[in-house]
């Protein structure tokens, strides 16, 4: 018994670890001014290279692990919102980037936004800024592979 315990602990551990050094970001822009966006475009550059940490921009939500969100969710953007989220297989995880993506930002009480990405889909992470920094940005990966290889 002792040793099927150690056994599936030990498979658990392998597939925390490769789940952590391997995430694939899809990202899904609900509508806004387009700054976070660049940021984000500036992660995949050398400059910043965020495949050295796992990290790989992916086209289709089929494979995609974490699902980075900017912009406010509008009435139009939602049910794309929702498409894209409940074809991703599970574990997956969201980061909402920019303010605009989690409360709404400069577009809050418009009758066409509905508010922060919370409003439609779990948010695991949040990402402040207007326009937030890849820094601050990559900051959150690592914490979201940390939170992973613990087992949150």
């Amino acid at each position: 018994m002792k040793g099927r315990t150690r056994l599936r602990q030990t498979i658990n551990s392998i597939y925390r670890w490769a789940q952590k050094n391997s995430l694939w970001v899809i990202h899904y822009n609900s509508g806004g001014c387009n700054g976070c966006d660049i940021e984000i475009l500036d992660l995949l550059t050398p400059r910043y290279d965020v495949e050295r940490l796992g990290i790989l921009a992916e086209g289709s939500p089929r494979h995609a692990d974490v699902l980075l969100c900017t912009g406010p969710v509008t009435r139009q953007s939602k049910e794309g919102l929702l498409q894209i989220y409940s074809q991703m297989p599970s574990p997956k995880w969201v980061v909402a980037v920019g303010s605009c993506s989690i409360t709404g930002g400069v577009f809050q009480g418009s009758p066409t936004v509905l508010g922060g990405i919370d409003k439609v889909v779990p948010v695991d992470l949040y990402v402040p800024g207007c326009a937030t920094r890849p820094e601050a940005i990559i900051a959150a990966f690592v914490q979201l592979q940390e939170r992973i290889a613990h087992g949150k």
